[in-house]
């Protein structure tokens, strides 16, 4: 059967229309997996993966403290080399006491109060405040770079003082995602949590109020939370990201690594990184936190 000029056109039409829909469809999930513009990868993103499993779900970066720290640090674990900062983000920073439902928190905010893209939230261990998640020279100034990341692309960050690791400090970081959604409707909050810290998150993960507001979570050298897989946070397949050093001596990496397992074979959204002879600040310092971001943003 023979098709006029016109049937001919509308269906090259129809096929450019369809490639054309493609490769706008590859695109836009290129970006959404690239979300964040790169800010020193080269310094922080480099590192050498010595294993993979899980289709790449579960990865050993290898880490080594003489390179890591001592060849990284001008002061070793106290001030890192020029290079790996750029301070021109404490303009956008500001040390702030907020009033979130009858409980004063502390917190340091670094980039836009309101209408941001999104939100990140930093929860500090035992002994710590707002200041450790807010030190642009310490744990290799990989916070300066989280703060950086953050703000360069028009979101914020919240670096809390959590005065007690029980209900009423998870209930304050409840408050502040309430808050933090408030200021920014319907933008994507990550709450990411270190050693002691873990337990603010898995508190806030049985708060299904809160688990609505949030879009993924960070663990790093937590503890363990044997009821997760009961929480209104793995309800909801939210994504989660460990990140732990194999000799941690606070808590141990086989722990995080069973639940991961776990989650894997319910085909959860879970990601595990193991630094390998990794102690327990060691996630601080080495997580690359685009990555973690990207990732994310983009489920």
């Amino acid at each position: 059967m023979r098709m006029s000029t016109s049937h001919c056109t509308v269906i090259s039409a129809i096929a450019a229309f369809l490639l054309f829909a493609a490769v706008l469809s590859a695109s836009e999930a290129a970006r959404a997996a690239d979300a964040l513009a790169p800010f020193k990868d080269d310094l922080f993103s480099k590192q050498t993966v010595l294993q993979t499993g899980d289709d790449g779900a579960y990865e050993v970066i290898d880490y080594d403290e003489m390179r890591d720290i001592n060849g990284r640090d001008q002061i070793p674990q106290k001030r890192v080399q020029q290079k790996y900062v750029a301070l021109g983000v404490r303009k956008a920073q500001a040390d702030e006491t907020l009033s979130l439902d009858g409980i004063r928190l502390d917190v340091t905010r670094v980039g836009q109060a309101q209408n941001a893209a999104f939100t990140v939230i930093f929860i500090h261990g035992r002994d710590g405040d707002r200041r450790l998640g807010a030190n642009d020279y310490s744990f290799g100034g990989n916070f300066n770079r989280l703060k950086n990341l953050v703000a360069g692309n028009g979101g914020v960050y919240y670096s809390p003082t959590v005065r007690s690791f029980d209900s009423n400090g998870v209930a304050a970081i409840e408050d502040l995602i309430r808050y933090a959604s408030a200021q920014s409707p319907g933008r994507p909050i990550i709450l990411s949590c270190a050693s002691m810290g873990g337990q603010i998150c898995w508190g806030v993960a049985r708060d299904s109020d809160s688990v609505k507001r949030l879009n993924g979570m960070l663990v790093m050298s937590g503890v363990t939370d044997p009821d997760f897989t009961r929480s209104a946070f793995y309800k909801a397949k939210l994504p989660l990201w460990f990140a732990h050093g194999s000799r941690d001596p606070v808590y141990a990496a086989s722990d995080q690594q069973a639940l991961f397992e776990s989650l894997r074979k319910a085909s959860y959204p879970t990601r595990f990184t193991l630094f390998q002879t990794g102690n327990h600040g060691t996630p601080i310092r080495m997580i690359d936190w685009r990555r973690v971001l990207n990732w994310i943003l983009a489920r």
